[in-house]
């Protein structure tokens, strides 16, 4: 899901004939949060910019960003689903209407009934979902 290929955990690996196109992706995001690190470790007070640099220190060594779209993606997981979310209609359902407990989940566009994006399925790993 999203979430997997934003972080760097998607588990499917496609047929031979994707692969060449799986690795331009994976190249790309990596650009890509190679420049959200440069922005966010840049410009910033001595003190916040050292805290950033050490958090993210693996990370640049990689140069898989792994923390960096672990921390992207809590915080902008909520206007990723907006925007998935955006044509859903009034009644429109998100796989159910209740959780586990049996407390009203997804009602009006595909949302929980506080507004948030669905997470019951979030961070269960690609395989057991």
């Amino acid at each position: 899901d999203i979430g997997d290929i934003i972080r760097g955990r998607d588990l499917f690996r496609g047929n031979n004939e994707e692969k060449k196109q799986r690795k331009q992706l994976e190249d790309n995001k990596r650009k890509i949060y190679g420049k959200i690190y440069d922005e966010v470790t840049r410009g910033k007070t001595n003190e916040k910019k050292l805290a950033l640099q050490a958090r993210y220190k693996k990370d640049d060594e990689d140069g898989n960003f792994l923390k960096l779209r672990e921390d992207w993606w809590d915080a902008n997981r909520a206007t990723v689903w907006k925007a998935i979310t955006c044509k859903a209609e009034q009644n429109d359902k998100y796989i159910r209407e209740k959780n586990s407990n049996g407390n009203t989940c997804t009602v009006n566009k595909c949302k929980c009934a506080n507004g948030d994006p669905p997470t019951y399925k979030d961070y269960v790993p690609q395989y057991l979902r």
